[in-house]
């Protein structure tokens, strides 16, 4: 298959993290309880732990396999990821941030495409603002325009709305769906929001206790939860209701 594939074993502090996932071009959501493995299974994509057996896999590029001895640099993994705590360079302004996401294009063509990612993230106002003039939801649309900016063959994005307010959190929702149709690459999206992986995930993953309790689509997950476990990270009153009812019902909430 091809997209992004893992197959990871870790054990950190006592905790042990053994899962396995694929995904083609579509929008897959890790959702789980904090501590549950998510963001430990996106450091060791991104090249910032090494896992210590398995294989990751993007189209036909090998990020590391323990078997045959391969573990690429973070530089050399094609990937955009946004981190929790966004990592933004406090000494550079928003235009400075994003164009250092970017690749050692031309001059011109590489303004145009700040131009356009300030223009498509709603920042082009605080373009010459430094991260410590602007509010927390602008710092997460900062970093997801430099991620983007990469023409990452992968986006890993580790809860990057859960600073904004509700009408914000609602606006970047249907930006991440155009940012998939447009980039057509495999999206991967930690969230503890119930409607945000209703809502946004073509597939559900979630974890619990290191493991994957259930994976499917977000209608499988919600109205049928293999287990106590999944069924405790839901709303139990949205899970039996019409398709219908459940989407009214989040939409009123956001």
């Amino acid at each position: 298959m091809m997209g992004l594939s893992v197959r990871l074993k870790k054990k950190v502090d006592g905790f042990s993290l053994d899962v396995a996932w694929e995904t083609g071009n579509e929008l897959v959501v890790l959702f789980g309880y904090s501590g549950a493995g998510k963001s430990l299974t996106f450091q060791m994509i991104a090249g910032l732990m090494e896992p210590d057996e398995g294989t990751i896999r993007l189209d036909e590029k090998v990020f590391f396999s323990r078997s045959a001895g391969t573990n690429l640099t973070p530089q050399k993994r094609l990937l955009g990821y946004v981190f929790q705590d966004l990592a933004l360079f406090p000494h550079m302004t928003v235009r400075e941030n994003i164009r250092y996401g970017g690749p050692g294009t031309e001059k011109k063509a590489r303004d145009r495409e700040i131009t356009e990612m300030l223009r498509a993230f709603h920042i082009s106002g605080i373009a010459d603002k430094y991260p410590r003039e602007i509010s927390g939801g602008q710092k997460q649309r900062v970093a997801m325009a430099r991620a983007l900016m990469r023409r990452p063959e992968a986006l890993l994005l580790d809860e990057p709305f859960s600073a904004l307010d509700n009408p914000v959190r609602t606006e970047m929702r249907r930006l991440l769906r155009e940012v998939r149709n447009e980039f057509n690459i495999p999206i991967v999206l930690i969230t503890h929001d119930v409607c945000e992986a209703y809502t946004v995930a073509d597939r559900i993953i979630v974890y619990s206790g290191g493991r994957i309790a259930q994976a499917g689509s977000p209608f499988e997950v919600f109205h049928h939860p293999v287990s106590s476990d999944v069924e405790a990270l839901i709303n139990p009153q949205m899970i039996f209701q019409p398709p219908a009812a459940v989407l009214t019902a989040f939409s009123a909430s956001v």
